[in-house]
């Protein structure tokens, strides 16, 4: 065997590993191990204390710690917002309550003889609607039982016909009803003040009412000019004298109730006289005016 063969046999195929520095098992077990604790030292970590909330002082009785617990309070956002919500619903309530106890405050502050009166006033307009629905009812019979249908219904018409031109102010009309001037000398009766005594009238059932010189219909309106009223553009000065048709145990009444028309201009300074009358003549007319877009739908 030569040199060269007995060297190839003799080395070994794979050289052992050198051993690294520090990497002996107790130098591995020490890195995987936490460090050490000395002695004497609690072996159990405290609790961390929670965020944001203090630690009650040593000594403290239950009452104080639940005292320093909710003092000062401490506000978070979705608190503030529900707070904001409960405050505006209970400020609502409030308003609503208050309104409500407004408007008894009138009746129960009223003597028995306003409260017989506004009793009169309910029941009187009660009457007038049960007596129109009566009416309407005696128009719908007779045109179903009457012999000449068509005759009767030209007869219907043309009495509507009429009772639209005296709403709209087209024609004169006359009948019962009551007076009212109103004078004001110190000026300050307003126009919302006569458009209130103008619904007051349609609501006791006034059918035809005369300001001054302008007949008043569905469409009137009311501004104040200077030193008087302008009436559907027609400037009116005191005294204002308003010429109602209707039933004057009616429109009297519904104008003196606590609180109503003839009281609230009196607070004005004003003086308002009432005068009921078998004869009331409206005779200021409108004038019929075709619309410019409108037109009946039978045509």
């Amino acid at each position: 065997m030569s040199e060269h063969e007995h060297n190839e046999t003799t080395r070994p195929a794979v050289s052992p590993p050198r051993p690294a520095p520090d990497a002996s098992p107790a130098a591995g077990l020490r890195r995987e191990l936490p460090a050490e604790v000395p002695a004497g030292a609690p072996t159990r970590a405290p609790a961390p204390a929670e965020e944001g909330v203090p630690k009650p002082p040593p000594g403290l009785t239950g009452r104080q710690r639940l005292v320093k617990g909710l003092w000062p309070p401490r506000v978070t956002r979705a608190q503030l917002i529900v707070a904001l919500l409960l405050f505006g619903l209970g400020f609502g309530l409030a308003v609503q309550v208050a309104s409500n106890s407004d408007s008894d405050s009138a009746l129960r502050g009223a003597r028995q003889e306003d409260l017989v009166r506004i009793l009169d006033e309910l029941d009187d307009r009660t009457e007038r609607l049960e007596d129109e629905k009566q009416g309407l009812e005696k128009q719908r019979d007779e045109l179903e039982n009457s012999s000449d249908q068509a005759e009767e219904a030209r007869k219907q018409t043309i009495e509507k016909e009429r009772q639209l031109g005296v709403l709209a102010g087209t024609v004169a009309a006359q009948g019962t009803g009551i007076t009212m001037t109103i004078e004001d000398t110190k000026g300050t009766v307003e126009a919302d003040m006569l458009l209130d005594a103008i619904q007051e009238l349609r609501a006791a059932g006034a059918e035809a009412i005369q300001v001054n010189d302008v007949r008043v219909v569905a469409g009137t309106y009311l501004t104040d000019s200077g030193n008087g009223v302008g009436v559907d553009g027609n400037k009116i000065t005191t005294p204002y004298r308003f010429k109602v048709i209707g039933k004057p145990q009616d429109l009297e009444p519904a104008l003196n109730i606590p609180g109503g028309v003839v009281q609230t201009l009196e607070k004005e300074q004003a003086t308002v006289t009432v005068e009921r009358s078998t004869k009331i003549v409206v005779d200021a007319l409108r004038v019929v005016k075709r619309p410019d877009y409108a037109r009946s739908s039978s045509q």
